[in-house]
């Protein structure tokens, strides 16, 4: 299937229109707002029905998450499943390797003299190197981008990106990750995503049928 880059962002548009405007919006705040005043806000409006569910939220962009979403996917169609997993392992190791050279503090370490201003998520192990990009978002972002892709009514793009702001979210809301963290690993999962896409729909080793079955339909 020789698809090109505009044909992919194309059959993504209900995702990726949205996540542009969205990300737009992003670069004014960011540009209006200091990483403090950000960061402090998020921070602030917090409760306990929060400190509940966001932990919960956070856990969408494991890979753990993608694994068994693959695994599942893989009972009705192995090239579904390779595609969404291949494109988390990528953008995975691209985030790793990204941390481990900037090696950015996280807010922990950040804000080391003024931990008495901090709400902390009791229970939730906090870690303070590796900051950016956010690994969770980049996972979230990647995954929404390739569902929106797989799936035949293109309006749960905008579920999907949904969720993965959520994901975003939840790792500022418990103070694992900065704003900037969080958008420049949206925008790392997106861009990295689209264009795995569209190196595997080159290979012609995928569009053969055996790929197109699964476990429960071979």
């Amino acid at each position: 299937m020789n698809l090109s880059i505009k044909d992919i962002l194309y059959r993504i548009r209900v995702f990726f229109i949205p996540y542009l405007i969205l990300l737009c919006v992003c670069l004014i705040i960011k540009l209006l707002y200091s990483r403090e005043d950000i960061y402090f806000a998020v921070n602030g409006l917090h409760s306990a029905s929060a400190d509940f569910i966001a932990p919960y939220v956070t856990d969408f962009g494991e890979g753990l998450t993608i694994v068994i979403l693959s695994l599942i996917i893989g009972l009705y169609n192995y090239q579904k499943a390779f595609l969404l997993f291949t494109s988390w392992g990528v953008t995975a190791i691209l985030a790793q390797i990204i941390k481990h050279f900037i090696n950015a503090p996280r807010p922990k370490l950040y804000f080391a003299g003024q931990l008495k201003r901090i709400h902390f998520v009791k229970g939730v192990e906090i870690f303070s190197y590796n900051s950016f990009p956010s690994g969770h978002t980049v996972t979230a972002f990647s995954a929404a981008v390739v569902l929106t892709y797989l799936v035949k009514n293109k309006s749960w793009g905008l579920v999907f990106l949904i969720a993965a702001i959520l994901v975003g979210y939840s790792r500022m809301y418990l103070s694992e990750h900065f704003f900037e963290d969080v958008v420049g690993g949206s925008v790392l999962g997106v861009i990295v995503t689209v264009f795995w896409i569209y190196f595997l729909e080159s290979k012609q080793f995928l569009q053969g049928d055996k790929w197109k079955k699964g476990l429960l339909n071979r």
